[in-house]
């Protein structure tokens, strides 16, 4: 299968590579932390601590996302109406599932290299 050749401008900068790998890692452990609270307590409000601490994680994301097809789709938790535990897994799966196709996009095996991610800096 030929590779579809992605414009020099829609690449990630090594940067921003970096940051998400970083919010890669904190998603994860968000997720997993909210799918305990969430087993307990599906319909039990966050607090606004929380809140904000995830929001914090997720507006970084979207930031170097901002130019992927899936960004309308992502949404940052409501910190007026503060989401309950279910609510936010639904957010931070979608997210999951975002930065996985984001990933998909740009990071690939290159034939006697291994994995590298396909920046603006090294197309």
């Amino acid at each position: 299968m030929a590779k579809k050749k992605l414009a020099k401008d829609s690449l990630p900068t090594e940067a921003e590579v970096d940051k998400f790998n970083m919010l890669e890692n904190l998603i994860e452990s968000i997720y997993d932390e909210m799918k305990e609270f969430c087993k307990k307590k599906p319909d039990e409000p966050l607090n606004k601590f929380k809140v904000k601490n995830v929001n914090r994680v997720l507006r970084q994301v979207k930031d170097i996302m901002q130019n992927d097809p899936t960004i309308e789709f992502l949404d940052v938790l409501d910190e007026d109406t503060l989401p309950s535990n279910s609510d936010t897994i639904l957010v931070l799966a979608q997210f999951k599932a975002s930065m996985q196709q984001f990933k998909l996009r740009f990071y690939f095996h290159e034939s006697g290299y291994g994995w590298r991610w396909r920046t603006k800096e090294n197309p």
